[in-house]
């Protein structure tokens, strides 16, 4: 046993004993930490500048695909535009029949043809625009003539010439309409023979004078 202990206690005498290793601080140089601030302040100015970038290139995106879009909406304008009188043509054949007691098929036909074409306009986003009874308004009425009532207030349309249209929230025609204005001091109504037209171009840029 005692050789044993003896055996144990050299092998121990016989291992190197482990120092701690000292791990050498490097401090940066006065240079060094100028360059590396700068090198900093560098890529915060491009990382800004690549966020600007993409923001006015999402933006230009956006842009082009409204200016597309709007495009194409408004390209097909020109051909409804040159539609809007065969469908006035209709309403006046269907006018004209119905006074002259024309035949029941005759009328319907036409009346089909009609619905069928005012259809067709709405499928492209056309509608009409409703004037009989409104309050004039410039961005939607043309008025041709003024006419004294006292049963409805001024400025009032009162007959629709000619139909105005919208293509989507864009007017594509406006209405031709005829305008009340208060009875004149001698009383005179509608019916008088005191119509007067809206200006000498038989249009208004703003509400009918009175």
């Amino acid at each position: 046993m005692e050789e044993q202990e003896q055996g144990s206690n050299q092998a121990e005498q016989k291992q190197p004993e482990q120092l701690p290793v000292e791990t050498p601080s490097i401090q940066p140089s006065e240079d060094q930490a100028q360059r590396l601030a700068e090198a900093e302040k560098q890529v915060e100015y491009y990382k800004d500048l690549l966020l600007r970038k993409a923001a006015e290139f999402d933006n230009f995106k956006k842009r082009a695909e409204n200016e597309s879009t709007s495009a194409t909406r408004y390209a097909k304008a020109d051909v409804i535009e040159e539609l809007l009188p065969i469908v006035d043509d209709f309403e006046r054949s269907l006018k004209l029949s119905k006074d002259r007691r024309e035949s029941e098929a005759f009328v319907k036909g036409i009346e089909l043809i009609h619905l069928k074409l005012l259809k067709f306009l709405e499928m492209q986003g056309v509608r009409q625009i409703d004037s009989l009874g409104k309050e004039f308004d410039v961005h939607y009425h043309d008025a041709l003539l003024q006419i004294p009532r006292n049963d409805v207030p001024p400025h009032t349309v009162v007959e629709v010439v000619e139909r105005g249209y919208t293509l989507d929230d864009r007017v594509l025609r406006h209405a031709k309409v005829i305008v009340s204005m208060p009875p004149t001091e001698h009383g005179n109504v509608e019916g008088s023979g005191k119509e007067r037209p809206a200006s000498a171009k038989g249009e208004t840029s703003g509400k009918p004078t009175t």
